[in-house]
C-alpha cells in the first residue's frame, strides 16, 4: 500500500499541514520521499499515525511524543489499554451529560453538576503522565535522550529507525544459532552502540536491565516479538551473556 499525503489527510481527516508538521518534527516519516518531494506513506506509517493520535488525546506535547517513541521499550500494547480506560471515562461521562439533557428536556429541573465534572478524567490523564515521568524524568538517561533528540531533524529519526530495524533483523536472521554466537554478540553491541549514540549512555549495567526487561516484561516482550516470535527471549539471553563478560 502506498497513499500520498492528500490521500492519507482523506482518508484519516488529519490536514495536510498538519501531516506536514509531523514530518518536520521527526514522528512521521514517510516511508518513501520521491525525487520530486512528494510523500508516500505505507500502513506502518498509519500505525504510527494511530499511535500519535491517542497520545496527543492524552494532551502529550510533539516534544514528548518525541522522547516516548524514540524508547527503544516503548510499549505501544500498554499505552492503548491506557487510552481505552480514558475513552471509557470520557464515554460514561458523555452519558451522564445526554441523560442529564433528557431530563431537562422532560421538563426536570434538577440542578446535577456531577456529569460535568472533568476530575477523573484528568486525574487519569495526569497519572499517565506520570508514569512516563517516573520512569525517564529524574534519569540521567533521559536527560541525554532529551538533550540529544530535541533537534533530530526527519533524515536522522528516518536514519534511526532504520538502523534499529536493521539490527532487529538482524537478530531474527541469526535466532537459529546460539546466542553466545560472535556473530550474535556482535548484534548485542550494535544495538548498545545504537542506543548509546542516539539515546543515552547504555551502560553494560544499563544494557543488563533491558534485556531482563525484554524478557520477563509482557509488554515489552509482545512488542520485539512482532518482529519474529521468541525474538524477546533470544536477545535477553544474548544481552545476559554479553553483560556477563
Amino acid at each position: 500500500m502506498k497513499m500520498t499525503v492528500k490521500e492519507v489527510a482523506t482518508l484519516t481527516g488529519i490536514s495536510v499541514r498538519t501531516l506536514h508538521y509531523y514530518h518536520r518534527e521527526g514522528i512521521l516519516i514517510p516511508s518513501e520521499i520521491s525525487e520530486n518531494k512528494y510523500r508516500y506513506y505505507n500502513e506502518e506509517n498509519l500505525k504510527l499515525l494511530h499511535t500519535i493520535l491517542f497520545l496527543r488525546e492524552l494532551d502529550f506535547s510533539i516534544q514528548e511524543i518525541k522522547r516516548i517513541l524514540a524508547d527503544p521499550n516503548y510499549d505501544e500494547i500498554n499505552s492503548f489499554k491506557k487510552q481505552r480506560h480514558l475513552l471509557m471515562l470520557k464515554r460514561s461521562r458523555l452519558d451522564k451529560l445526554i441523560a442529564l439533557l433528557e431530563n431537562k428536556i422532560q421538563g426536570e429541573m434538577t440542578m446535577n453538576f456531577k456529569p460535568f465534572d472533568m476530575k477523573e478524567i484528568e486525574e487519569n490523564k495526569m497519572k499517565y503522565k506520570s508514569e512516563v515521568s517516573e520512569r525517564w524524568g529524574n534519569s540521567d538517561a533521559y536527560h541525554q535522550s532529551e538533550q540529544k533528540t530535541n533537534h533530530y531533524s526527519p533524515e536522522v529519526w528516518e536514519a534511526i529507525h532504520n538502523e534499529a530495524e536493521a539490527i532487529y533483523a538482524g537478530f531474527v536472521n541469526n535466532m537459529n544459532k546460539n546466542a553466545a554466537d560472535l556473530t550474535v554478540q556482535d548484534l548485542v553491541a550494535q544495538w548498545q552502540g545504537h542506543i548509546t549514540k542516539y539515546y543515552y549512555e547504555c551502560t553494560k549495567e544499563i544494557l543488563a536491565g533491558l534485556g531482563l526487561m525484554y524478557s520477563c516484561d509482557e509488554r515489552f516482550k509482545t512488542n520485539i516479538d512482532e518482529h519474529a516470535p521468541g525474538l524477546a527471549q533470544f536477545m535477553s539471553d544474548a544481552i545476559a551473556i554479553y553483560t556477563s563478560k
